[in-house]
């Protein structure tokens, strides 16, 4: 300890590392109080009660099909956007006219912050005067219009598509950054020694891309996770609470119902997932790299 005392680099870095420590720290441990306290409508924390926020929670039956369906949400809008974010990206890494005005038009989306993206997807999926209503009665598809978020079940689906889309974008950026780096020689050397199309995409994009797609995998799971504008703005959980993931029910558990200190509980288990998962991924990184 002495000798970083000692060492000026220490001092100059101490700055940088007292700015998170209060910025992160701090409102971590004050959410892990409140959660074991009682808390008021107005933020007051009171007595203590030990594990009776998460116990309700846990009770709850709204809870445990917001954390089940929150699974299903990441991996469903995940590995969607992985699917279609790969072949984007590689056609996008071609040289074809017009790839600028293509590159712009894909990044779009993430020009536009994600309520306001909702908002726009939420008018288009209206029952009454929506966009996608009104083509397929001109089309002669639909004879009178569909309220499509009517049914939980529906508009549950029409969300995970609204995710994918908007995860589309970000996603794609890394992986083009990823297949910018891969020099361009080897799949000339490739085609030369007769490799076909499908042999250079398994054998060589695939590896060296593999690390980009790795991050895109795991920043994708963490922002999915705690998505909370997409399901809150078209439809708020409902209908019948039927599309809740975690993050829409803390946020209405503790600001709509005044339950914070189960609001609290509530992050407190979505950061402990969170935090399971980082290490888990990052200790299989770790032991196949060895």
């Amino acid at each position: 300890m002495r000798t970083y005392l000692r060492n000026p680099a220490f001092w100059l870095i101490l700055p940088s590392l007292l700015l998170p420590l209060l910025i992160i720290a701090y409102p971590i441990f004050d959410v892990f109080r409140a959660s074991t306290h009682y808390v008021t409508r107005l933020g007051m924390i009171k007595g203590f009660i030990g594990l009776e926020n998460f116990i309700d929670l846990f009770q709850d039956p709204i809870f445990i099909e917001s954390l089940i369906r929150t699974i299903w949400w990441t991996i469903f809008v995940v590995g969607g956007t992985q699917l279609i974010a790969i072949p984007v990206a590689l056609i996008l890494s071609e040289d074809f006219w017009g790839r600028g005005v293509v590159r712009v038009i894909i990044m779009l989306p993430w020009a536009m912050s994600l309520a306001m993206s909702a908002i726009v997807w939420k008018w288009t999926f209206n029952g009454q005067f929506g966009m996608l209503n009104y083509l397929l009665e001109n089309f002669g598809i639909l004879d009178k219009p569909f309220v499509w978020l009517a049914l939980a079940e529906n508009a549950f689906m029409i969300e995970i598509f609204v995710g994918i889309i908007v995860s589309i974008p970000f996603t794609v950026t890394i992986l083009l950054g990823g297949l910018s780096s891969i020099p361009r020689d080897i799949y000339e050397a490739a085609e030369v020694d007769g490799a076909t199309g499908l042999q250079r995409f398994t054998r060589l994009t695939l590896p060296l891309l593999k690390p980009f797609i790795n991050i895109a995998l795991v920043l994708n799971i963490i922002y999915v996770f705690n998505s909370f504008p997409i399901i809150w703005v078209m439809t708020r959980g409902g209908p019948n609470n039927g599309t809740h993931i975690l993050i829409t029910y803390i946020y209405q558990r503790a600001f709509e119902f005044g339950k914070i200190g189960q609001g609290a509980a509530g992050s407190v288990v979505m950061l402990i997932i969170l935090l399971t998962f980082s290490i888990v991924y990052l200790t299989i990184m770790r032991e196949k790299k060895s």
